[in-house]
């Protein structure tokens, strides 16, 4: 049995989160403010946490950023709960390490959807498995002024070693794997967040733009991710 750490000090949504949870297999542990969390995350290394962003004391982006600085936690898929629509506050979410965001209100049926996709890729990560396209007994793929090293999870950029969220280095493969290739935002969300075409496209949007942060010399004038405008994203090493 699965088991999900939900951050939430709202009684009314945790009962409600408790029940269906409950009612899909999974077990589910409750914490009311963020320094409960990171004792319970420590102590019963759940397979996900669902953290609201609202919470009492500590808010969850600093909660974010904490789990994905411990050793114990770093690696919990993280899905975040927030009533703010606003894309900055989804880009700080993501940016932190949170691997989905739900928007309140939010369906069950939808929370429980995502929920079941982060832990597929979790546990494929975990088995060495990758959920896109490309060899895998392609350790070390190389192109322009960029190495990603598979196995060992490092991506440098002109020799220099650069730390990207899981999200990112999927992200840097599949586009580096199908160099020379038109990849739309739809094939990225089906094959890196296991999504169907319904879902917004903004979320991977927001992660090309914070990758090329981390590996473009000149972000705004990109030299390896190229956008096709009304289609996707084409890495060339120009």
């Amino acid at each position: 049995m699965k088991t999900i750490l939900l951050v939430e000090d709202d009684e009314q949504i945790q009962e409600l989160l408790r029940f269906n949870l409950d009612k899909n297999g999974y077990c589910v542990v409750i914490a009311g403010d963020g320094y409960k969390a990171i004792d319970l995350a420590a102590e019963k290394r759940p397979d996900l946490i669902l953290l609201d962003v609202m919470l009492p004391g500590m808010d969850g982006f600093e909660l974010c950023r904490m789990l994905r600085a411990s050793e114990e936690t770093k690696e919990i898929p993280i899905i975040m709960l927030t009533a703010k629509g606003d894309e900055l506050d989804v880009v700080l979410g993501l940016e932190l390490g949170a691997n989905d965001y739900v928007t309140k209100p939010f369906s069950i049926r939808e929370l429980l959807s995502r929920i079941k996709n982060q832990l597929r890729q979790f546990n494929g990560r975990r088995a060495g498995q990758v959920s896109f396209s490309g060899d895998p007994g392609e350790n070390i793929i190389s192109a322009g002024g960029i190495v990603l090293k598979v196995d060992a999870y490092e991506v440098f950029v002109r020799e220099k070693l650069v730390t990207l969220t899981q999200k990112e280095f999927a992200l840097l493969k599949i586009l580096m794997s199908n160099r020379g290739k038109v990849l739309t935002r739809e094939f990225l969300l089906e094959n890196i967040w296991d999504y169907n075409a319904e879902v917004d496209t903004r979320t991977v949007d927001v992660h090309i733009r914070y990758l090329r942060q981390k590996v473009e010399e000149d972000p705004a004038n990109p030299r390896y991710i190229e956008t096709v405008r009304g289609v996707g994203y084409c890495f060339r090493a120009r």
